[in-house]
């Protein structure tokens, strides 16, 4: 009678296996990256947009966010100053300002003195997009930043826009 028992791999076939059969196993990035800011700043980035993408993305991305805030903020501003506002550039701008108006969140208005000037609103569903998405948003830095008491989370954030004006003025001599 034939043996019913299933083909069982032993230890010495496995060890037979080769790198690219084998099961992945997590490695550790080489300590010249790990000690890179890029990097680190790559990762965090990596980080939380996912974090951002399952707590706020079902409504606005980020920088879709960041626009609808900051035309809240500074309504009848024109697209080239709110940009700036907002880290974008003028192309990658006008391209988001198009789809939120696409989407009713956003209207855009050609200015009378200008007329390749685009000045932003928020529409009524604008507005509503964006108080669901500040909640999310609000929820998400709380969690992210739990481990931090006021004064940490102050110094936190100091630093950060410090090192961000820093690394754009950086950028913009190179």
């Amino acid at each position: 009678m034939a043996d019913k028992t299933p083909d069982m791999t032993s230890p010495a076939q496995l060890a037979a296996t080769s790198p690219s059969e084998a099961a992945p196993t997590a490695l550790a990035a080489p300590d010249v990256l790990r000690t890179a800011a890029g990097y680190q700043v790559r990762r965090l980035y990596q980080a939380y947009a996912g974090a951002w993408l399952r707590a706020v993305g079902q409504t606005l991305t980020g920088p879709q966010f960041a626009v609808l805030t900051t035309v809240g903020a500074n309504p009848g501003n024109d697209q080239t100053s709110l940009a700036c506002a907002v880290a974008l550039d003028t192309s990658t701008m006008a391209d988001l300002a198009r789809r939120l108006e696409d989407r009713g969140l956003l209207e855009r208005r050609t200015a009378a003195a200008d007329g390749r000037r685009k000045l932003l609103f928020l529409t009524p569903e604008g507005e509503r997009a964006l108080q669901t998405a500040d909640a999310r948003a609000r929820k998400l830095d709380e969690r992210l930043l739990e481990r931090y008491d006021s004064a940490d989370r102050d110094r936190l954030l100091r630093e950060l826009t410090a090192l961000a004006d820093d690394w754009e003025r950086l950028g913009s001599d190179l």
